[in-house]
């Protein structure tokens, strides 16, 4: 049973003020649904979902055009969940409606480049462009559950380019600007997109990179592929974004089932190929409308930047959350260390951001450059986000006071590309302490488990959740037994996540880590396998492990240990080179080790978790299982990584 966080905990960092209930939109959830506190609303969001979500639905003022006969049956089990069957809606006429009335005239989109560029588009003129770019994608063949690559930086072409493919019932593919071409063919493949909507070059810290070599790779590739990019000089035969924009009659958005797809985000696990993961019409946006609105405080007008690409989950939670709630979504596409420290910290007074958010890699290089100048005040923050990863409490406390002036809530937030939206996040109703999450997010039945199924307090465990939860995967894409194998299969009947948490008597949680081997570059996901089997092409190379290291800036640097048939010059650097070229520079790895052997156990299975601990210097702990022991010492001689 959870018990109530007391607002006077002592090792808090920010308290609820004592009039929270009339001023928050928490708040007035609970005097709708006539709860007397905030864990009452959390017990009737598990016990009375249906009565919970239409609440949430009325509140918020989410769209349904056909409204739906029952809200959930589970006839498959927990893990195929049927949501809202018997309603129609499609998710974007819930940004589109704030075309009319007080927040027309308002911005939607502010986008800044490096140079320092601003382009602008208010909610009265977001309907005619998207509607335009979904003509356009229709035209060119797209129709209701096609495919289509989505790899541009945050800017007003991203966003509606967005909205227009899930507009017209297609599915959305979002692609990291900084993957290289094998790595995009290859999530194009599995996909089976039918086109790339892409942009031709970036801008990082004052240099252009272009990607035409890159298009004309994934072209070679994929001859049949549709390419749609901002600039055609370099690409016979691509299509014109701009041209998308021109296509008349406009087209209306498409009726869809609650289950059909909208999203498809490529996410990389321990083993195998990366997963699709599938998103619709009736999760996602529902989840994400929820958290901003109660997790974040959200409100019309606002004004919302947390610098992201559209390639990883943080993109399409930013342009859910803040169109949806009708307020504006500002976008950087640039270095936030250029021409200065100080830039995201200018950005937030010139654009009058209200919410801004930041992943720990960037707290933690901002931190370490002292990132925020006396001059600048920052006055129209209300609230602070940070989420992607494991948070140091002394960045996390560097972040509310540098950037938060100690005196706004800093929501801690963790849920991951399977899950949408949060698993567990703080609310600005309870007191909040350094890095721990003051509450599961209502409506997910989440705790710490054992190996079993035996709940944990104030021990590590398992985060596992316990019954089927708006916002959670429809699955992988064309990977069914995958998908219970990854969240289902450890323990049956429970969505095992693979985070390693503590849970506190009174509630709140504290994320550990991860359970499994899934590497974390400067916030980006990949699996070992996918690094390790681009550097197995390297002439020479027989074995190879992929694990990563604590870093004070990315959070995780990669280092490969190899094994190969015999030493050979340069193959450190053909190593890391070939690393690049596969995934794309941020992940080329800070370390690669030519070692004669590596540990593995009697079935063949490589201990990387054993290598890790190696590499950092930390005891080997239990290798009974180990099929080559000896191989332990060669990798206690290694320089430091």
């Amino acid at each position: 049973m959870t018990q109530r966080i007391d607002e006077d905990e002592p090792r808090a960092l920010w308290r609820p003020r004592a009039n929270w209930r009339a001023t928050t939109l928490l708040g007035a959830l609970m005097t709708r649904l006539d709860v007397d506190s905030y864990e009452s609303l959390l017990h009737m969001a598990l016990d009375r979902p249906a009565s919970y979500w239409a609440e949430v639905m009325q509140h918020l003022g989410f769209e349904w055009r056909v409204p739906y006969a029952e809200f959930l049956r589970t006839p498959e089990g927990p893990a195929h969940p049927r949501w809202f069957e018997g309603g129609r809606l499609n998710w974007v006429d819930n940004v589109l409606a704030h075309s009319v009335g007080a927040n027309a005239e308002a911005p939607a989109i502010i986008a800044e480049d490096e140079a320092g560029t601003v382009n602008a588009l208010r909610h009265a003129e977001l309907p005619r462009k998207v509607l335009a770019i979904a003509a356009g994608l229709k035209a060119h063949g797209i129709n209701t559950g096609d495919r289509v690559g989505l790899m541009m930086p945050m800017g007003v072409p991203a966003v509606t380019t967005l909205l227009a493919i899930a507009a017209l019932g297609a599915v959305a593919v979002p692609l990291f600007t900084g993957f290289a071409a094998e790595a995009v063919s290859t999530r194009l493949a599995l996909a089976g997109a039918r086109m790339l909507v892409a942009s031709t070059s970036q801008c990082r810290r004052g240099k252009v990179t272009s990607a035409l070599p890159m298009l004309r790779a994934v072209r070679e590739r994929w001859p049949s592929l549709q390419l749609v990019v901002d600039d055609t000089s370099g690409l016979p035969g691509a299509i014109a974004w701009d041209s998308l924009g021109a296509a008349a009659p406009l087209a209306q958005p498409v009726e869809m089932l609650p289950s059909s797809p909208f999203l498809l985000v490529f996410t990389s696990g321990t083993t195998g190929q990366p997963k699709g993961v599938v998103h619709t019409h009736g999760g996602f946006p529902l989840k994400i409308l929820h958290d901003s609105a109660y997790h974040f405080e959200l409100r019309a007008q606002d004004r919302w930047l947390w610098p992201s690409d559209m390639g990883w989950i943080v993109g399409p939670i930013t342009v859910c959350g803040a169109l949806q709630r009708g307020a504006t979504l500002v976008c950087y596409d640039g270095a936030p260390d250029f021409p200065d420290r100080h830039r995201l910290a200018s950005m937030i007074d010139r654009h009058r951001v209200t919410h801004f958010g930041a992943s720990p890699t960037l707290v933690r290089s901002l931190c370490a450059a002292d990132a925020v100048p006396a001059p600048v005040q920052m006055h129209s923050l209300k609230l602070l986000m940070v989420a992607g990863e494991v948070i140091a409490p002394e960045h996390f406390e560097w972040f509310f006071h540098a950037f938060g002036q100690g005196r706004l809530p800093l929501i801690n937030y963790t849920g991951g590309t399977e899950a949408s939206g949060a698993i567990l996040a703080s609310v600005p109703v309870r007191a909040i302490r350094p890095v721990w999450f003051n509450s599961a997010s209502p409506g997910v039945a989440a705790r710490v488990a054992d190996s079993g199924t035996q709940r944990l307090i104030d021990a590590p465990g398992e985060l596992v959740i316990t019954a089927p939860f708006i916002g959670m995967t429809q699955g992988l894409w064309q990977a069914p037994e995958r998908y219970i194998q990854a969240y289902w299969s450890e323990r049956p009947g429970l969505w095992s996540h693979g985070d390693l948490v503590t849970e506190s008597a009174e509630g709140s949680f504290m994320v550990l880590g991860r359970a499994d081997d899934t590497l974390k570059i400067a916030g980006k996901r990949v699996g070992p396998a996918e690094v390790e089997a681009a550097v197995l092409e390297c002439d020479g190379v027989v074995e190879a492990a992929a694990v990563g290291l604590p870093d004070a800036v990315k959070g995780q640097r990669l280092v490969l240990l190899v094994r190969t048939i015999e030493a050979s010059p340069g193959l450190q650097a053909r190593v890391a080179d070939r690393v690049e070229g596969a995934l794309g520079k941020p992940f080329r790895p800070a370390a690669v080790h030519v070692v004669a052997d590596l540990p593995r156990t009697r079935n063949g299975k490589l201990m990387r978790r054993l290598m890790r601990e190696l590499l950092a210097g930390l005891p080997a702990g239990d290798v009974s299982a180990l099929d080559n022991p000896a191989a332990i010492e060669l990798i206690r001689r290694l320089p430091p990584s």
